[in-house]
């Protein structure tokens, strides 16, 4: 297996549309070499714990409304040809993502990251749900086959908090400025959202690289 590690964060829409992408590929060549791990980054690192009301949040980003619908078209457009139906409008708060990442930590013990990152995904740009509510995650690791009672006590702990801010960090100071970023094989970066197409191309040429080794 070659490690595909992903460098993202559950409330940047790029991120959602560029593991679709290449969740779509690895659909494609389900004899893939890839072992999936994920990684936080935090879009918002000095967002309040609590989050911030969505409004505000579009204010203080884009300047209104009509800043945030010109920055999000190109994203409603790439996510349209993915397949996916972003709902900004049913988004009410913004919210602090660092317990989302811990829940994507705990998923990866129970060897289940992927099915949670894109639950998360799916919760907050599909269903307008708040990710950084402790009852939300319960019950999206609930829907996922995890313990929802255990992760309610860890996110009302400290558990993994300082590591997750910690990794956060290593990324940045590794220069990872955007994500998506994935890392192939722990060597190849490759920014942003890349199209289905160029994941097949990586795959097939590894195999033949793969098999002129054996």
């Amino acid at each position: 297996m070659i490690r595909l590690d992903v460098i993202s964060d559950p409330i940047c829409p790029w991120c959602y549309i560029g593991q679709t992408l290449l969740h779509q590929a690895l659909a494609e060549r389900p004899e893939h070499p890839f072992e999936v791990v994920w990684h936080p980054f935090q879009l918002n690192p000095d967002m309040p714990r609590e989050g911030m009301d969505r409004r505000e949040y579009l204010e203080t980003k884009f300047g209104g409304k009509e800043g945030a619908v010109k920055a999000y078209a190109p994203v409603l457009e790439r996510a349209e040809a993915a397949g996916l139906n972003i709902n900004f409008e049913a988004i009410t708060r913004t919210p602090n993502t660092l317990d989302a990442h811990r829940l994507i930590h705990w998923a990866g013990i129970e060897g289940d990251q992927t099915a949670v990152a894109m639950a998360l995904f799916r919760a907050y740009f599909d269903e307008g749900r708040d990710i950084g509510d402790v009852d939300v995650l319960a019950d999206v690791a609930d829907a996922e086959g995890m313990d929802a009672a255990v992760i309610r006590k860890l996110l009302q702990s400290t558990a993994d908090r300082d590591e997750i801010i910690t990794r956060d960090k290593q990324f940045r100071e590794m220069g990872v400025t955007g994500v998506p970023t994935f890392i192939v094989a722990g060597q190849h970066a490759v920014p942003g959202c890349q199209p289905a197409e160029l994941w097949v191309r990586v795959i097939d040429e590894m195999s033949q690289s793969g098999d002129n080794e054996a």
